[in-house]
């Protein structure tokens, strides 16, 4: 019961310190609309839209997960606030869950902002939404925590974002959002199995149109074991910097 309480006071004090801000919550709808319409007005076909979608939503979780827990882990750590947190009646484990928890939901609030433009656009039948919400939330984890994993290893907001892009620009490339997987060179198919976003485009993509290289049960289970090993190692990296 005390865990419980923790975790939601934790999660509940993140959603209004940083989540709930008007400048996040705005920042949340401009950056992927604005990804969407750049691409939605160049579509001259509704196939166009339905093709583009996934890798939209993809690209929209993953900029607002990473980017947000990035800049409230390491604000806090510096402040000294992550401190007193440690001295929760929890574990470390379900801290960590109670911290990233606002990331995940900021990030599955952020993927649904292309699904409402593309719907104001084209009629989007025969999508599998529970698919789809299997592969949003899996995806908002596995960015979440991979968020966490930089946010852990620096002492800096600029580092975190620094170190963000590091990995969020080659992913855009190599995760088959916009260019198919199968069109990457040889020796770069193996890089792009490697990365989580891969396994969520194609996840997404079979929800709303259907195709996908890779059988939505095998996607969804990578992606979980992707989830499991990047907390993992996140907790790791944070009982050896700041507790140990």
């Amino acid at each position: 019961m005390g865990s419980w309480i923790a975790f939601s006071s934790i999660l509940g004090k993140d959603i209004r310190t940083y989540y709930a801000k008007p400048p996040n919550i705005s920042w949340g709808i401009v950056f992927p609309l604005a990804w969407s319409v750049m691409f939605f007005v160049k579509s001259s076909t509704p196939v166009d839209v339905r093709t583009l979608l996934p890798g939209l939503v993809v690209l929209s979780v993953l900029f607002g997960t990473t980017s947000m827990l990035a800049v409230t882990i390491t604000f806090e750590r510096r402040r000294r606030s992550f401190e007193r947190l440690l001295l929760a009646p929890m574990s470390l484990t379900s801290l960590m869950l109670a911290k990233t928890s606002g990331a995940i939901l900021f990030g599955v609030f952020n993927a649904f902002v292309p699904v409402v433009l593309a719907r104001l656009l084209i009629v989007l039948p025969g999508v599998n939404w529970i698919i789809f919400l299997l592969g949003v939330l899996l995806l908002a984890m596995a960015s979440t925590f991979l968020g966490l994993l930089v946010a852990v290893s620096v002492s800096e907001v600029f580092e975190a974002q620094t170190f963000s892009n590091f990995f969020r620009f080659p992913m855009i490339f190599l995760s088959g959002m916009f260019l198919p997987v199968q069109d990457l060179p040889h020796w770069l198919r193996p890089v792009s199995s490697l990365l989580p976003p891969t396994y969520g485009v194609d996840l997404i993509r079979q929800a709303v149109t259907g195709q996908s290289r890779l059988n939505w049960i095998l996607n969804a289970t990578v992606l979980s074991l992707m989830v499991g090993l990047l907390l993992a190692v996140s907790i790791r990296q944070v009982k050896r910097r700041w507790i140990m």
